[in-house]
């Protein structure tokens, strides 16, 4: 396996339990941290999407990249995930157009298939029709993107004589990464997509397995693989601390997803299954620097993995708090991205 040296992001979750009072403050935040990263050495920072959350989750990440891009200059920006099925594809298109130009060729569309009903009723469209939206959607957008003139007929879009203005500004046009944390999904994003984005909170051995099938269909799609993992993750001066502080905002985020049958928590029998002593092993990268620097070595040799986008905040419980992000945004770049590289 070739060496590459590991970039880093953060994965920003922009909302604020349990009624979102107080959000423009979170936004506040999240551009503060956004700004450390870029200072210490992260390369992007990635924001997601839903829609009707009690919490106030935003639902326009774009609009949040663009106030990110507007305070820095280096930093990639990136979404994990839009819900491509709830989008107009020319809409998204040029919007990404816009951004792309915005920041200069900074961005990053990372786009997914959704998985939760509350989503699609939102936009009256039915749950089942996402995969072929989804598919139909990003041959609709690669065209928009090219600038050429074009037509479309499927079962979702009927297109007439299309040619977008302006073109991107990259050149070639901006990054599409597919998110999925299944199989078919890894195999759908080699053969369709510029990388692949891994979920957070799939066990080591359920990453080396998903990743795989993606490497394997990019390859015979003639394609070099390009494979993020995002991560649950945290580094402070011992391992205490960081359990400390991280772990009761993780394990709330995984007993959600027990309570809502995510696949990869279906085999914990009781909610109370869900605790650190089950759920770090193979699965948390967390500890001091050394631990953590050890342990990122021993999930890129295991994946191959090019890319660590890491989940700090967590949009269920809306913690750790931003001092404390701050404060470990900072440890990543003095004493574990250096040694990452």
């Amino acid at each position: 396996m070739s060496w590459k040296a590991m970039k880093f992001g953060i994965y920003s979750s922009i909302a604020d339990p349990p009624a979102g009072e107080n959000l423009a403050l979170r936004v506040e935040e999240v551009v503060l941290e956004a700004k450390l990263a870029e200072s210490v050495g992260f390369d992007s920072c990635f924001f997601g999407e839903h829609h009707q959350d009690k919490d106030g989750f935003l639902p326009a990440p774009l609009i949040v990249a663009s106030t990110v891009a507007a305070q820095t200059t280096k930093l990639n920006l990136g979404t994990s995930v839009i819900l491509l099925p709830l989008h107009h594809p020319v809409k998204l298109a040029e919007e990404v157009i816009t951004l792309d130009i915005v920041s200069r060729g900074r961005f990053i569309l990372g786009v997914g298939l959704g998985y939760q009903p509350v989503d699609f009723r939102t936009f009256d469209i039915p749950i089942e029709s996402r995969l072929s939206r989804f598919e139909e959607e990003i041959e609709i957008i690669r065209q928009c993107w090219s600038g050429e003139r074009f037509d479309f007929s499927g079962e979702h879009f009927s297109l007439e004589d299309v040619a977008i203005r302006p073109r991107p500004y990259s050149d070639p046009p901006p990054r599409l990464w597919v998110g999925a944390s299944r199989a078919p999904g890894a195999r759908r994003a080699g053969l369709i997509a510029d990388g692949f984005v891994a979920g957070p909170s799939t066990d080591l051995e359920s990453t080396v397995n998903l990743t795989s099938v993606y490497q394997q269909a990019a390859e015979s799609a003639g394609k070099d693989p390009v494979l993020c993992l995002m991560r649950d993750s945290w580094v402070a001066r011992t391992r205490a601390e960081a359990e400390r502080v991280y772990g009761p905002e993780v394990i709330d985020a995984y007993k959600y997803y027990w309570r809502n049958g995510l696949n990869e928590f279906r085999r914990y029998a009781a909610e109370s299954d869900i605790n650190m002593a089950n759920m770090a092993p193979d699965r948390l990268i967390i500890g001091e620097p050394q631990e953590v620097m050890d342990d990122f070595h021993r999930w890129k040799e295991a994946t191959g993995a090019d890319y660590f986008l890491l989940r700090l905040r967590h949009a269920h419980s809306g913690g750790p708090s931003h001092e404390r992000i701050l404060e470990a945004i900072q440890l990543f770049g003095e004493e574990v991205i250096p040694n990452c590289q």
